[in-house]
């Protein structure tokens, strides 16, 4: 069909549904009529590209999902639009990218090191490798997104930089100390593996990388000893964090409970719960660059005395001088609780202070070496006997209703089976694993920092010393597995990925000391995945299927055994992490926990005792919904909500089907969230779970109505089958397609 096309604006209009209709299968004249209709006249150029946005947007539902990529091509001509105007260009799509490297500097956005440590040549060459056309694999929720929340822009908010040179900007930053000769080949490279979309940046690198301020890392760990001065120093740490952009997860198991002594005299502490709640102030009033609240999740044993208030923090009734609504929670079980609740049996709570005193060791010290025994429970079993110990009686279950009655109302507290955890770790020889941090995928060594001395240096100046503890810094990315699995291109992009990773340790900017010697430690990297739902429906295999089980065990092996072999590479070539030595990597124990034979992980073993690992610590699943959304996939390891709903915000509400959308897709994709039998979930996870060296943001969705006896058969599953977390409770309303799992 001709359209009869009689303004310049009509024709300008038509132009544009034109070339954002190339090779999609949508009703273009119906387009151009429904849009033709709500133009104004004498409209300007950004009227009629939101009126055809909108348009497009309105079209879109689960049948016609293409409506979100033809939003999204318009959306793009718009940014080419403003950033020719405001960058001085001919219109048309990108401008020079040497020009935009000076004016950005200039103007104070980008950091001048990228000018000073790239010649202009290399820029130049790099300007050239962009591929425009590559814009085209946005949705319009992805490229909405990358353009209101992470292109460079000026101090006004106009827009200069464009989407491939974000990726471009991120691939130099990360690249500028890689060695002269092969640092142009790293910074092509980590750009094919960004503006492909076969892998994210954290949120923190996305914003912030080729930047003046900010860090590069996602979260923080920190562990707060029993003392006023590491819980004021703890407070004031995480609000510098917090202003930075970090989340934080901060493990309080050492402070004394309510009514314990301070300095003999007896029933003088008020316990964990006021030093939480001013954590929960400092993370309401130190926001997170001005976009957000800031986030923190406090972590407690589940054998401290204040345990019960602790499950009462996040409820919406009670006495509100008790409740810190802005924190989130998590809960530190060993076996022996999960076992006593399985048995009905008896639980006791101490003091952790009291324990120090009359024992003379600190009970979260300890955790079971072996299934079932270990130097934990020896040592609870201890203070069960000593009589000179005062304790608490209850009974197992009633912790764990509390708990998930908590769960329902709330998400929270999050689960950290602190026994799998530590029995897995690494780095045992170096320390231990008190908690997770507050997307619960990371597990690493903690320990506080100690107060040493403070003295006058001289008449104006006061020096005070620390110990540094083991401060938990979560570098992290993300493979997106629904395009790197589908083009088969894992085996390219794990190496690139984890250079990236590594690098950010070296040129990231943290605010704290203690954060900036433990990263370089360990060189802790955290490399994880996302589209798993999406990969599952491409492959046509059902989420509640043995072959799903199978396949994630199958995969996530050779991610991990890709990701070992990358950093024993990288290790050949930069050296190992400081504390290699000793290392279950070092001694091959990792190899064989992991139950890792053959000729393939054989010799990979010999690699690694032979070349050492870059990396203590590698792989960590974390949320990612956001960089999911950016790349079109669906979040992590979790099944989509649903096949189309509405991205909501407070400045947006975008139509969103399930990627890749078909008659092919849909059945897989049908049995969503809520529907899905939530067994199958663990099931896989656990496969997951073996291959990955850290831990895996792992959500259970259920209906508000699931029986109490329902909820505690998947926790239990989940210890059995050995996770180390799990995330939120995830629980809803009624009006959900009943489901025959939590029915029984």
């Amino acid at each position: 069909m001709t359209m009869d096309i009689g303004t310049t604006l009509e024709a300008s209009a038509w132009q544009k549904v034109e070339r954002a209709s190339q090779n999609l299968n949508i009703n273009k004249n119906e387009w151009y009529e429904k849009a033709e209709k709500i133009i104004p006249t004498n409209s300007s150029e950004a009227k009629l590209e939101d009126a055809l946005i909108n348009v497009a947007l309105e079209n879109m539902d689960e049948a016609t999902p293409n409506w979100g990529f033809a939003a999204a091509r318009i959306y793009v001509e718009k940014l080419y639009r403003e950033a020719s105007n405001n960058r001085g260009y001919t219109q048309g799509s990108y401008g020079s990218f040497y020009a935009l490297l000076e004016q950005l500097t200039e103007k104070g956005i980008y950091t001048p090191a990228l000018l000073q440590k790239y010649t202009k040549e290399d820029i130049e060459e790099f300007g050239k490798a962009i591929q425009p056309e590559r814009d085209q694999l946005f949705n319009y929720l992805g490229i909405y997104t990358v353009a209101t929340r992470y292109l460079a822009t000026d101090h006004e908010k106009n827009v200069y930089e464009l989407p491939q040179e974000r990726w471009m900007v991120i691939a130099m930053h990360i690249m500028q100390d890689e060695p002269a000769d092969q640092r142009q080949e790293n910074v092509l490279e980590a750009y094919w593996a960004l503006s492909n979309l076969y892998m994210t940046v954290a949120t923190p690198t996305l914003t912030n990388a080729g930047k003046t301020h900010g860090q590069l890392s996602s979260c923080f760990i920190d562990t707060v000893d029993d003392s006023l001065q590491s819980i004021y120093d703890s407070n004031s740490d995480i609000a510098k964090l917090s202003k930075n952009g970090g989340g934080i997860g901060v493990y309080m198991g050492k402070i004394r409970a309510r009514g314990s002594s301070i300095k003999g005299f007896k029933g003088m502490s008020s316990g964990v719960v006021p030093w939480i709640k001013q954590l929960n102030n400092t993370a309401v009033s130190v926001d997170q660059l001005g976009t957000r609240k800031g986030a923190i999740a406090i972590y407690l044993d589940v054998w401290h005395q204040d345990i019960e208030s602790f499950l009462d923090l996040k409820l919406n009734n009670g006495d509100d001088r008790m409740r810190a609504h802005d924190i989130f929670t998590g809960v530190c079980l060993p076996d022996y609780f999960m076992e006593q609740v399985e048995n009905r049996g008896d639980w006791y709570l101490f003091d952790p202070h009291e324990v120090r005193q009359v024992m003379g060791y600190s009970l979260e010290d300890f955790y079971d070496e072996q299934k079932g025994s270990g130097s934990f429970r020896t040592r609870y079993e201890e203070c069960i006997a000593n009589e000179a110990l005062s304790k608490r009686k209850v009974p197992a279950i009633e912790i764990m209703k509390r708990l998930m009655k908590s769960q329902l109302e709330s998400g929270t507290p999050f689960m950290f089976y602190r026994d799998e955890v530590n029995r897995q770790n690494a780095n045992a020889h170096e320390g231990l694993i008190y908690c997770s941090n507050l997307c619960t995928e990371i597990t690493q060594n903690q320990s506080p920092t100690e107060f040493v001395e403070e003295f006058l240096e001289n008449e104006n100046t006061i020096v005070k010393k620390f110990k540094s503890g083991d401060y938990v810094v979560c570098n992290l990315s993300s493979v997106n597995l629904g395009r790197a699995v589908k083009n088969d291109v894992l085996e390219r992009l794990i190496p690139i990925q984890v250079r990236m990773l590594d690098n950010v340790i070296d040129i990231n900017t943290l605010p704290i000391k203690q954060a900036e010697i433990t990263n370089r430690k360990y060189r802790a990297i955290g490399l994880g995945t996302f589209g798993w739902h999406h990969l599952l429906a491409l492959k046509g295999i059902a989420w509640e299927s043995d072959e799903a089980v199978a396949y994630a065990d199958e995969l996530y092996e050779k991610i991990a055994y890709l990701t070992i072999q990358s950093s024993m590479e990288l290790s050949k070539e930069k050296g190992h992490y400081p504390v290699y030595e000793g290392s279950k990597w070092q001694t091959g124990e990792y190899f064989d926990q992991k139950g890792y034979t053959g000729n393939k992980w054989d010799e990979l073993k010999a690699e690694v005792k032979q070349h050492g690992m870059r990396n203590g610590y590698l792989m960590a699943v974390a949320p990612n919904s956001t960089t999911a959304m950016i790349a079109g996939s669906t979040a992590s390891i979790d099944p989509i909500f649903q096949v189309f709903y509405y991205e909501e915000k407070k400045d947006f509400k975008i139509p969103v089907t399930a990627p890749e959308l078909d008659h092919h897709t849909y059945n897989v994709y049908r049995r969503s969230a809520y529907i899905v039998d939530q067994r199958f979930s663990v099931k896989q996870n656990a496969k997951r779970q073996k291959h990955i060296d850290q831990s895996i943001s792992f959500n259970f969705y259920v209906p508000n109505t699931i029986k109490a006896s329902v909820l505690l058969d998947l926790h239990t599953q989940a210890w059995r089958e050995g996770l180390k977390t799990t995330y939120y409770v995830r629980s809803t309303s009624n009006d959900i397609e009943e489901c025959e799992w939590c029915s029984s």
